[in-house]
């Protein structure tokens, strides 16, 4: 892996500042045999969404409404435990931020518009269920 430092792209030309994360460190309880005992890997990255100027208004608005439930006072954080190292750990907390902010202020889906269906192709599916009915209705040893 090559020399992990910011800019962290969320999406187009939009990044986290590396001076706005916020780093802690404490000991984790994954994997790591004894080691684990004497190492400080697991990472805590926050990221103050509320206060941020780095991400378009339009985005922070989308993502303070769409985390609103992941947010203590408007800070976001992520954790990573999952290796023995604290960098692969801060790698991936980064790789989490990142994605869930580009989740969170990516544009609504265009709402889907009603077509009407034509009278022939609904009137064939009628007759072919009706058809099929009948067929299985001719199944039955029973006269009708």
């Amino acid at each position: 892996m090559g020399v992990m430092s910011g800019p962290y792209v969320i999406r187009g030309a939009v990044s986290l500042p590396e001076a706005e994360l916020m780093w802690r460190f404490s000991r984790s309880s994954g994997p790591g045999g004894q080691h684990v005992n004497t190492t400080d890997s697991q990472v805590e990255l926050r990221f103050d969404l509320a206060a941020t100027e780095s991400l378009p208004e339009v985005w922070k608005e989308r993502a303070l409404e769409r985390l609103e439930g992941r947010l203590v006072n408007g800070v976001v954080s992520v954790r990573s435990s999952e290796h023995r190292s604290q960098w692969r750990n801060r790698e991936t907390a980064v790789v989490r931020l990142t994605s869930l902010l580009a989740e969170a202020t990516a544009p609504p889906p265009k709402p889907r518009r009603k077509r009407k269906i034509p009278r022939g192709i609904n009137e064939r599916r009628l007759r072919e269920k009706k058809q099929r009915g009948d067929t299985k209705r001719g199944r039955s040893g029973r006269d009708w």
